[in-house]
């Protein structure tokens, strides 16, 4: 499976950056801003992986000191005790998001408490910023900087290639960076606290993946991709004489100093029309070996073969695996045992179909056995056996032909490393996940060694979306790469990504609010449906059908009583349908690429927005009109969401700095806005629970509130604000997502480019504790006047089961501060679950009582929940209802 880094999230970024925006609308003046920070716990939803581990590297004098960095998604630290990685980049923050993604590390040999790493995420200019070296000394726990004066590329072409970083082993204020884009060769002297071009260094690299991309990223040049010590020719205190440094060059690749960095020579006759991707140096065998391939990676890889060089001689011996003849990939993943000298094993990194191939030798490259052979053709002998149970979806679900099998050893190979101290523990990186074994030897004695994901903790993900519905599931997840996960306990990784189909990146997903198993999910295939449904709450899926000219999942949109779903697909018009999308329609009056949603509470309300302009649907997305609204902000880089259970309130988060930014608020289905004066920035906006004694669900943002970029939380409907992360829990960018939980107060989902789904949980143990509705001492118990009417509609009917909608409308003239609406069932029906309200049943009796968030009910204005429930012969539907002791008319 051809697996793609997701650009999206950048691009909506720039886009939010450059886009001139007119006037904002006239401000709230009287909203506050609260900066004191509450205490929170940050996790992560586990997946474990998800992405690709470019580069693995263990500390060569500690035992047990390990390091994992990610294209996209920070660096990480191996904990031995708990066989987990540890996050040490979480503390980057929204302005350098960029440097979250990890081009090189380096683990210091002679102090183990320093680490460096370069950072840096597109050389072009989707990164306004240049690249850094960060440096620790207490092993990641903390860093301090130094910027560089040009741009590093940890998700840019040839990122696999490596390691660009490295520290003397014999002098240690002594480090090499090779920089991509022309500039060259690097160094410091200060253990990394300045640095400085090598500025005799001869060749600063030419090899361009596509010299045609216009955009830069394929285009630029790949520049210095490795440097390595031979640590014999130096000594303790003195800098290390010879260095070889690996160059994005197809006739030039491998250069070299034996005189401490003075002085540079290529080295005479090595191999030409291949790029070194790798070069590993085994002091005590006298050699350099050197994996090589015809491109530079990833995804892409043709031929390639492996030498070795004989530092001492100066003799190169190609010591090749397969014939180049029979090579259809490149060669990157290079690692040697430091146990045991001659031994030496590499990957087909870019051998796609059927599998990747890892290959061993334990002399020097003379022979070579591989990790699987075909016995008779397709079928394969396998030197390993794979344990997934850990992370069981990486078999895709899928149950291929041989000779192709799940899960797959792997793909995009480009890391591996056997542990300098432990013989039997190698561990190696794919697109999806960090693998391992710790048996290895059995290779060499004819046994299988056992391979597994050795990834808990790292989290690679991607995330363009995420829900929280009122029942179920409490999370599902839209993500790049990997599809996208049905949480059940956030605890635990779950069994499956969502399948039938295999979405490669979901974009959006919605659910219907009053019908939360109705749920509905977009995204980019590259051959099939861009659509699904689940009317179970996500744990199965059906494909819905295509309009015609679709090809990218864009925004969709479901009715809040799962009858009709808004799609607006990346190639094709907004469209709109009934039912399962077996059939689509163009709706009119609004753009393509609108972003759409639903109202919460009115099924046949949707909403959308394009370029500045708010429009609305109340025909169920026929037909679109454009609010007369002006001021919100003319880019696209915006994302707002409906209030459930309150029709017609809508939240609107985006803009651009040169422009309006902020936050907007719509309490009349978008016809007027009232812009948040005490909000700066802000780019994404959730609901959650509301607190104990609130009568409005609490906001959630991603936002710059108060000159402080962070994640907050409103519990009174925006008048103020309290920052709810730190300066340790940043993540990067956060702008794609966010939600609350509805059934947990102060649970907040983060979404991020590259650190999976975050989520945090408050110490405050007074929130949302709510009331019993049952307990006749509560203060609470409203006591409405006025007039009522009642909606009761069945939506869905089965054998034994059914599931209805209510909606409330307050007729009177007096607003309400509380409700409870009691009926009395016909046929002894009993109800099972409930969403938007509180029940309580005797005998065929029932009670419904508001929750936190929409007790409030104005004159002329409605409040809706639903329930599913059981029966017996007769459904019939209850006749009379009953708020308080105020009768209510039944419509």
């Amino acid at each position: 499976m051809r697996r793609t880094r997701i650009l999206t999230a950048v691009l909506a970024l720039a886009a939010g950056l450059l886009a001139g925006t007119p006037p904002a609308l006239a401000a709230d003046s009287t909203a506050k801003v609260s900066l004191a920070a509450d205490t929170y716990t940050w996790k992560n939803a586990r997946i474990d992986g998800g992405g690709f581990v470019p580069g693995i590297v263990f500390n060569r004098s500690e035992k047990n000191l390990a390091y994992a960095r990610t294209d996209i998604g920070g660096a990480y630290r191996w904990q031995e005790s708990s066989k987990t990685w540890t996050p040490l980049l979480d503390s980057v923050g929204w302005d350098d998001w960029g440097h979250t993604g990890v081009v090189s590390l380096a683990s210091d040999s002679v102090d183990p408490n320093k680490v460096y790493a370069a950072v840096g995420t597109y050389t072009n200019s989707w990164d306004p910023k240049n690249g850094a070296v960060m440096r620790s000394s207490n092993r990641g726990a903390s860093w301090q900087k130094a910027d560089l004066p040009f741009k590093l590329g940890g998700n840019m072409p040839g990122r696999g290639m490596g390691e660009r970083l490295a520290v003397d082993p014999n002098k240690n204020s002594v480090l090499y960076l090779g920089a991509p884009s022309g500039k060259g060769l690097w160094r410091s002297t200060d253990s990394g606290v300045s640095w400085s071009q090598v500025a005799n260094f001869p060749n600063v690299g030419n090899y361009q993946q596509d010299p045609s991309d216009t955009s830069g990223y394929a285009s630029d040049n790949q520049g210095i991709v490795w440097v390595t010590f031979d640590e014999s020719t130096g000594t303790s205190g003195n800098a290390t004489r010879a260095i070889y440094v690996g160059v994005a060059d197809l006739q030039n690749s491998v250069y070299r100093s034996t005189d401490a960095g003075a002085t540079w020579t290529r080295l005479a006759g090595q191999p030409t029309g291949y790029l070194a991707h790798k070069g590993v140096l085994d002091a005590a065998g006298g050699s350099l070996y050197l994996s090589y391939s015809d491109k530079g990676g990833p995804y892409d890889g043709g031929k390639g073969q492996v030498w070795r060089y004989a530092t001492a001689t100066g003799t190169w011996t190609n010591i090749s695996p397969v014939a180049e003849a029979d090579t259809y990939y490149g060669f990157s993943g290079l690692t040697v045992d430091r146990q045991k000298p001659g031994t030496v094993m590499a990957t087909a990194y870019s051998s796609w179909w059927p599998d990747t191939q890892i290959f061993r030798s334990t002399d020097s490259g003379a022979t070579w056995t591989r990790a699987w052979d075909y016995s008779s053709y397709p079928n394969r002998a396998n030197r390993y056996t794979m344990d997934v149970s850990s992370s069981p979806w990486l078999t895709w679900g899928a149950n291929p032909s041989p000779p192709e099998q799940a899960p797959k050893l792997g793909w995009m190979t480009e890391s591996l490393e056997i542990d300098p101290f432990n013989s039997n523990r190698m561990m190696y990186g794919t697109g999806a996940t960090l693998y391992g074994t710790e048996n290895l030897t059995n290779w060499d004695s004819g046994g299988q060694f056992t391979i597994k994901p050795m990834v808990q903790g790292l989290e690679e993900t991607a995330v363009n979306d995420l829900a929280s519905p009122p029942s179920g599931a409490p999370l599902l997840s839209a993500l790049g790469d990997v599809g996208g996960f049905r949480h059940t306990d956030l605890t635990k990784v779950p069994s499956m990504m969502f399948t039938s189909p295999n979405f490669t990146t979901t974009t959006s997903l919605d659910f219907a609010e009053t019908n939360a198993n109705t749920v509905v999910r977009v995204g980019n295939l590259d051959s099939g449906p861009h659509i699904a449904f689940s009317t179970d709450n996500g744990a199965n899926w059906f494909a819905g059908t295509d309009p015609s000219g679709v090809s990218g999942g864009g925004t969709v949109a479901a009715a809040s009583d799962g009858s009709r779903f808004v799609w607006s697909p990346d190639g094709a018009g907004v469209q709109y349908t009934t039912g399962f999308g077996s059939s689509w329609s163009a709706s009119s009056g609004i753009p393509a690429g609108a972003i759409v949603e639903a109202d919460r509470v009115d099924a046949k309300t949707f909403y959308g927005f394009k370029s500045g302009k708010f429009y609305v649907s109340t025909d169920g997305g026929a037909t679109f009109t454009a609010s007369a609204a002006a001021g919100l902000p003319s880019g696209d880089s915006v994302r707002f969401k409906a209030l459930p259970g309150v029709k017609g309130d809508v939240w609107l988060a985006g803009g651009a700095t040169d422009g309006a930014y902020g936050l907007w608020h719509s309490t009349d289905g978008g016809a007027s806005w009232t812009k948040l004066s005490n909000v700066d920035q802000a780019d994404a906006i959730g609901f959650g629970k509301a607190a104990t004694g609130a009568s409005y669900q609490t906001l959630y943002t991603s936002a710059k509130i108060g000159g402080v970029r962070g994640i907050f939380r409103s519990t009174d409907k925006g008048a103020t604000w309290t920052r709810i992360n730190d300066d340790a829990h940043q993540w990067g960018w956060t702008g794609a997502a966010i939600t609350g939980d509805p059934r947990v107060y102060g649970r907040v989902y983060v979404s991020t480019n590259g650190r999976g789904v975050i989520y945090g949980d408050t110490s405050d143990t007074s929130g949302g504790g709510g009331t019993d509705p049952t307990d006749p001492t509560d203060p609470t118990d409203p006591t409405p006047t006025g007039a009522c009417t009642v909606t009761y509609k069945i939506t869905n009917q089965w054998s034994g089961g059914f599931q209805a909608d209510v909606q409330l409308s307050n007729t009177g003239s007096s607003a309400w501060t509380g409700w409870s609406l009691g009926w009395t069932f016909p046929n002894a029906q009993t109800v099972s679950q409930t969403w938007n309200a509180e029940s309580t049943q005797s005998g065929s009796t029932v009670t419904a009582k508001n929750v936190g968030w929409n007790a409030n009910v104005a004159a002329g204005s409605s409040v809706s929940f639903g329930f599913t429930g059981s029966w017996s012969g007769t459904n019939g539907k209850p006749t009379a209802f009953k708020v308080g002791d105020l009768a209510c008319t039944v419509a």
